[in-house]
C-alpha cells in the first residue's frame, strides 16, 4: 500500500492506534483535501480530519465530505462477482463471470457487428481510469458507441468554452484568487448547498467590499446572501445574459482596448442583442426591471469580476447559448486572462474536469483531441499500438445510446462507474433500454438502480481503496491515494478492464501493473492536444499541492491562469457568439401550466447511490419533496407535508410537499438524488442542446394536483 502520511504540523491530529493518510473527497469538483483515519491494526477506514493546508478548501469540509469514509467498509458494498439467474443475482468467481461476459461479448459482436456491444463510462473515478474507459471501448471492444455521464453535467459548458474561448478548461482562475475579486456574478448556480466549501472564498472577498449577484428561479441559501438575486423564470437565461450584454454595451461598460485586440465578432453580437432592452428582458424573464439594471451597473463597474455558473444555466436544451452568452460579458469586461477574473463553472462530478478530456466522450480522443481529425487518430493510435484503421469513428451522446438500442443496433453495454438507471431524463425510455439489451454488464460498488438490470455485476473498488489522479475544478491535477486494500474480492476499474481486455485478445494492449504506469502513458497520450498532462508528474503534483493543465513539459509551471496572451482557437481571438432567443423545448400550458425544475440539496450527492446509504446523510433528507410557494399551493389547496401529484408528458409521481416562499410562484423544484418511484428524472425532458447533446433537466411543463 502506498501512503502519504500527514506534514509534521498536523500529527496532532494522530489517534492512538491510526495513521492518517492524506487524500481528497470522492464527491463534487472542489475535490476538498482530507486526511483519512485508518486502524492500524485491521486497516479499516474510521474517520476522517479535514486537511488545512489544502490551499483549495483551508480544511473545510460538507456533510457529505465529513461521512464519505463510511462508504468505504459499507455493509452494502458488493464484494464479490454477481451473476443474474432466473431473475436473482447469486455470487460467482471472477472466473465464471468473465467466461459469461467473454462468451456473450464476442457472440453479440460475431452477430451484429463490433458497434454491437457499448460502454457508458462516468467521471467519479480517476483520469488514469477515464483513460483507459475510452482505450477499452475503441482499441479493446472496437466500438464507436462510448461515451459518459458527463453528458449530463458538464458538455454544455464544454461546449459553451470551445466555441468561444477554444478551450474547455472549467476555471480560466485558481479559485485562492476569488478572494480578491469585486464582483461574483453567478448564474444557475446553488453553490451554498452543491460546492458549499467554496463558500469562504466569497465571505473573504465580501468582507473587502465585493458584491455578489444570483441568477435563480429560487432564492436559495446562496441568492439570499446576494447583493441582487434575478429571480429569473426557468428557461429564459439566454435572454437575462443578452439583457446584460445589451446594458454593458449601452451604458459603456465595454473594455474596448481589450475587445478589439483580442475578440472577433464584436460588431455581429452588438447588433444582436440590440432588442434585448432592459424592458424586453424583464417581460421575457419576469425579473423586475431595476434589479436588471442594477445587477448591469454592479457588474459593469467592478474593477475584478468573475462570472459562475453550473447546471442551471446548463442543463437546458439551449445550454450551450446560455454559456457562449454569460462568457461573452466577462469577455467585454476585459476580464478573462487576469486577476482574480475570468469565468468559471463549478464541476458536478469529482473528476468532471479530467473525465471529459481523455477519451470518453462519444467524439474525443485523450488531450481533448477531436476523433474525426485523422492527425489526432493517428497519433493515439500509436500510443496504443494500433493501426489508425481500426479506430472506430465517432459514436452518439449518452442519452442517444438508448435510441440505439431501440433501434437494435447496440446489443450490449457495460456501465462502468455510473448510474444512468436514475441521472437520465426521461427514466421510462432508459428503464426499457436496459430490459431489451441481449446482455448487461455493470461495474460498481454499490448494487445500484442501474447494476439491478445487469447480467453480470462486477465488484469495483472504492476511491479509497486505490491510487490515481483527478482534475479539480480548477484545472489542478491533484492525486488520490490508497488508504486501504480492496474489500473482498473487488478490484480497480483498469484491473477489470485489464482482464476483459486479456479474454478480447487485447491484452497486450492493457500491460499495466499499477495506476503509475497508466498515468505515463496517457501523459504520452494527451501531449500536444489542448489538455496537455504530458509535463505531470506524480512527484511533482505532490510537491506543489497540484499542477494545472495545461502543462506540456516537466520543466513547465503549468497553467493556474488561462488565457493571459492568447486564446484557445485558430487565431488567438476569443469568438463572441451571435445568439438569437428561443424558446425551451417545453414551456407552460393550459394543460400543463407550470414549470419544473430539479436540482441538489447539500445531503446528497447525484444519484445517491453512496449518500443514500450513509445514515447521518439519510436522516437529514430521507425522501424527495415537491417545493411550492405558499400561493401556488392555496391554489391547489394544498398544505404543508401533503402529497401532491406531479404530471408531465412523460410519467407522473406523488410527492410530498414543502412550502416556501422562497421560489417563483409558477414554479416546481423536486430534488433529483433518488430512484425508481422517487426519480424525478421519470418526469424531465430529454430535448437534446444541438450542440452539446445535453438533455434539458431544468426545464419543462407540468400539471400538478392533490393526490
Amino acid at each position: 500500500m502506498t501512503e502519504f502520511l500527514v506534514k509534521e504540523g498536523v500529527k496532532n491530529l494522530h489517534h492512538k492506534g491510526e495513521k492518517l493518510i492524506t487524500t481528497h473527497c470522492c464527491y463534487c469538483g472542489m475535490q476538498c483535501g482530507m486526511h483519512i483515519r485508518v486502524n492500524e491494526k485491521t486497516g479499516n477506514v474510521v474517520g476522517v480530519e479535514p486537511r488545512y493546508d489544502w490551499p483549495v478548501t483551508l480544511g473545510k469540509m460538507c456533510p457529505k465530505g465529513v461521512t464519505a469514509y463510511q462508504t468505504v467498509d459499507h455493509e452494502e458494498r458488493i464484494k464479490t462477482p454477481l451473476i443474474k439467474k432466473n431473475g436473482q443475482f447469486v455470487k460467482a468467481s471472477w472466473e465464471e463471470a468473465l467466461d459469461l461476459i467473454e462468451s456473450n461479448f464476442k457472440r453479440i459482436q460475431n452477430e451484429y457487428g463490433k458497434n454491437a456491444v457499448s460502454v457508458f463510462g462516468g467521471v467519479s473515478m480517476t483520469n488514469e481510469k477515464c483513460y483507459l474507459v475510452g482505450k477499452y471501448a475503441r482499441a479493446v471492444l472496437g466500438t464507436r458507441f462510448i461515451d459518459y455521464n458527463g453528458r449530463f453535467c458538464m458538455s454544455s459548458a464544454a461546449g459553451g468554452f470551445m466555441k468561444t474561448l477554444g478551450t474547455d478548461r472549467g476555471s480560466t482562475l485558481p479559485w485562492p484568487e476569488l478572494e480578491h475579486t469585486d464582483c461574483f456574478f453567478m448564474a444557475g448556480s446553488n453553490t451554498a448547498e452543491c460546492h458549499p466549501t467554496s463558500i469562504q472564498w466569497l465571505w473573504k472577498a465580501r468582507d473587502k467590499g465585493a458584491k455578489m449577484i444570483v441568477v435563480d428561479p429560487r432564492e436559495t441559501p446562496t441568492a439570499r446572501i446576494a447583493d441582487v438575486h434575478l429571480d429569473i423564470r426557468p428557461g429564459t437565461d439566454d435572454t437575462l445574459a443578452s439583457g446584460m450584454l445589451h446594458l454593458l454595451i449601452e451604458h459603456g461598460y465595454v473594455d474596448e482596448t481589450y475587445v478589439s485586440a483580442r475578440c472577433n465578432n464584436f460588431e455581429e453580437l452588438k447588433a444582436s442583442v440590440e432588442p434585448f432592452t432592459a424592458k424586453y428582458t424583464a417581460e421575457v424573464t419576469g425579473v423586475d426591471i431595476e434589479k436588471i439594471e442594477k445587477a448591469a451597473h454592479i457588474y459593469g463597474r467592478s474593477p475584478r469580476s468573475v462570472v459562475m455558473f453550473a447546471r442551471g444555466i446548463e442543463q437546458q436544451s439551449k445550454g450551450v447559448d446560455n454559456v457562449t452568452l454569460y462568457t461573452s460579458m466577462a469577455l467585454l469586461r476585459g476580464q478573462i486572462g487576469k486577476f482574480a477574473s475570468g469565468v468559471a463553472t463549478f464541476t458536478g462530478q469529482g473528476n468532471g474536469q479530467g473525465g471529459r478530456e481523455h477519451g470518453q466522450k462519444a467524439d474525443a480522443l485523450p488531450g481533448y483531441r477531436k476523433i474525426a481529425d485523422p492527425k489526432a487518430v493517428e497519433y493515439v493510435s500509436s500510443v496504443w499500438g494500433i493501426d489508425p484503421k481500426e479506430m472506430p469513428q465517432a459514436g452518439v451522446s449518452a442519452y442517444e445510446m438508448f435510441d440505439e438500442i431501440e433501434k437494435g443496433e447496440i446489443r450490449a453495454m457495460h456501465v462502468i462507474c455510473s448510474n444512468p438507471a436514475v441521472s437520465a431524463p426521461n427514466l421510462t425510455h432508459i428503464w426499457n433500454g436496459f430490459n431489451k439489451l441481449d446482455f448487461m454488464v455493470v461495474s460498481d460498488f454499490f448494487l445500484s438502480e442501474t447494476a439491478e438490470f445487469a447480467d453480470v455485476v462486477l465488484p469495483a473498488t472504492s476511491w479509497a481503496e486505490d491510487e490515481g489522479t483527478t482534475t479539480n475544478l480548477e484545472g489542478r491535477v491533484i492525486r488520490i491515494r490508497k488508504v486501504k486494500d480492496p474489500v473482498g474480492e473487488s478490484k480497480p476499474d483498469w484491473e477489470i478492464m485489464q482482464l476483459i481486455a486479456k479474454r478480447m485478445g487485447k491484452g497486450h494492449l492493457f500491460p499495466y501493473d499499477n495506476p503509475r504506469e497508466i498515468f505515463d502513458e496517457f501523459r504520452l497520450a494527451s501531449k500536444g492536444g489542448k489538455a496537455d498532462y504530458y509535463g505531470i508528474t506524480y512527484e511533482r503534483i505532490d510537491k506543489e499541492d497540484g499542477v494545472f493543465w495545461p502543462c506540456p513539459s516537466e520543466d513547465h509551471p503549468g497553467t493556474p491562469t488561462m488565457f493571459k496572451d492568447k486564446f484557445g482557437t485558430e487565431d488567438g481571438k476569443a469568438n463572441l457568439p451571435v445568439v438569437q432567443y428561443r424558446p425551451s423545448d417545453e414551456t407552460p400550458t393550459t394543460d400543463y401550466p407550470l414549470y419544473l425544475t430539479t436540482g441538489r440539496v447539500v445531503f446528497h450527492y447525484l444519484s445517491g447511490s453512496q449518500t443514500r446509504r450513509t445514515k447521518f446523510l439519510m436522516e437529514q433528507c430521507p425522501v424527495p419533496y415537491a417545493e411550492l410557494h405558499p400561493e401556488l399551493a392555496s391554489q391547489y389547496g394544498l398544505t404543508n407535508g401533503q402529497k401532491v401529484k406531479l404530471t408531465t408528458k412523460r410519467s407522473d409521481m406523488i410527492l410530498e410537499v414543502r412550502l416556501t416562499k422562497a421560489i417563483r410562484k409558477d414554479t416546481v423544484f423536486v430534488p433529483y438524488h433518488w430512484g425508481k418511484e422517487l426519480a424525478i428524472n421519470q418526469l424531465t425532458n430529454a430535448a437534446l442542446d444541438p450542440v452539446s447533446r445535453m438533455p434539458e433537466f431544468k426545464v419543462c411543463a407540468v400539471k400538478m394536483e392533490k393526490a
